[in-house]
């Protein structure tokens, strides 16, 4: 999983680091001086506790990806639950994706990070970030811990994992790597709906897939491929025709498919609008229609993601802005 923008910031933003990538459309804000999350999500007293929780807010908002619903509309009593989550999820992924560990490292990082997520569960304390302000949250919100542990499988399977064979395989890899996070958010806002929680995953699962579509080449240069075997064996398309960014027919045809089922995910989602209240509803209508714009991106420039990275145009904002007030 990644952590760069998925081109969605209407204002400016501190630049990602230097691979990452997001797939979630969250509005980030400028810092003058980005610190760890983990480090000043930490429960505070008073003013102070405030005052940190929306630093923190902005900070994660900024970067990291699977929140579907994470901006100012956000309200105030639920952004330092929201804080800790981003804060867990992030640490752990950065642990998945970032720096040069070795994997058998990395994955002793994220069996740590299990460890306390089982202390908090036995009802103990952890006072140490990110940790310290999750157990807040867990326990003000009786947050489920089923989600959490689902996102650590995911980052596990990132340190080991870089090819998928089917788009059933791919999916399962979303349900884990994005959709609990979704899942989380509807918790909090007392949403628990048989039918919500579907298109919460709809939703989140699709602006998964439209990251990966749009950063092909990115993570190419990784040595990760998440285009199914199976897709590429359909359309006749080769890893060594993507190493040489060859934008043929097949290519083509082969990302048209992939943006349509996308699309087709975020479309089955929307209908989750009409269930949040007013500000996220609008929050959430921004994510979708900006997801469909960066498919739009995709469909516009013919599938060649290697030459020019798809992302939003001024006039693309008009019309995410239009589409949030008025579908």
């Amino acid at each position: 999983m990644r952590k760069e923008r998925l081109e969605l910031s209407r204002l400016s933003a501190p630049a990602p680091k230097a691979g990452a990538s997001t797939n979630s459309a969250t509005f980030a804000v400028r810092i003058a001086k980005p610190e760890s999350i983990a480090e000043i999500a930490q429960p505070r007293h008073g003013n102070n506790r405030l005052a940190a929780s929306e630093k923190a807010f902005l900070v994660a908002v900024n970067h990291y990806e699977n929140f579907p619903v994470a901006s100012w509309l956000a309200p105030a009593p639920l952004r330092s639950a929201i804080v800790a989550i981003y804060a867990f999820a992030r640490g752990a992924d950065d642990i998945a994706d970032e720096g040069d560990a070795a994997a058998s490292a990395r994955l002793e990082q994220l069996d740590f990070y299990e460890r306390m997520l089982d202390a908090i569960e036995r009802g103990e304390d952890p006072r140490e970030p990110p940790f310290a302000a999750l157990c807040v949250a867990i326990r003000e919100h009786a947050l489920p811990f089923t989600p959490f542990r689902q996102l650590l499988s995911a980052f596990r399977q990132d340190v080991v994992k870089s090819r998928y064979a089917s788009f059933v395989e791919l999916s399962e890899y979303c349900s884990r790597s994005a959709n609990p996070i979704g899942r989380l958010l509807l918790h909090l806002y007392g949403i628990d709906s048989g039918d919500e929680r579907a298109r919460s995953d709809a939703i989140c699962t699709g602006l998964q897939l439209a990251n990966f579509w749009q950063d092909i080449a990115i993570d190419r240069d990784k040595g990760r491929l998440y285009l199914p075997a199976e897709d590429l064996q359909r359309f006749g398309v080769s890893e060594q025709q993507i190493d040489g960014g060859t934008c043929d027919e097949r290519w083509q045809r082969l990302l048209a498919f992939e943006v349509g089922r996308t699309r087709a995910l975020l479309e089955a989602g929307r209908p989750l609008t009409r269930a949040l209240p007013l500000r996220l509803s609008l929050e959430l209508k921004a994510v979708i229609e900006g997801g469909l714009r960066i498919l739009r991106a995709i469909d516009l420039a013919q599938g060649d993601v290697f030459r020019r990275r798809p992302k939003l145009s001024r006039r693309d904002w008009a019309a995410i802005s239009l589409a949030a007030v008025l579908r």
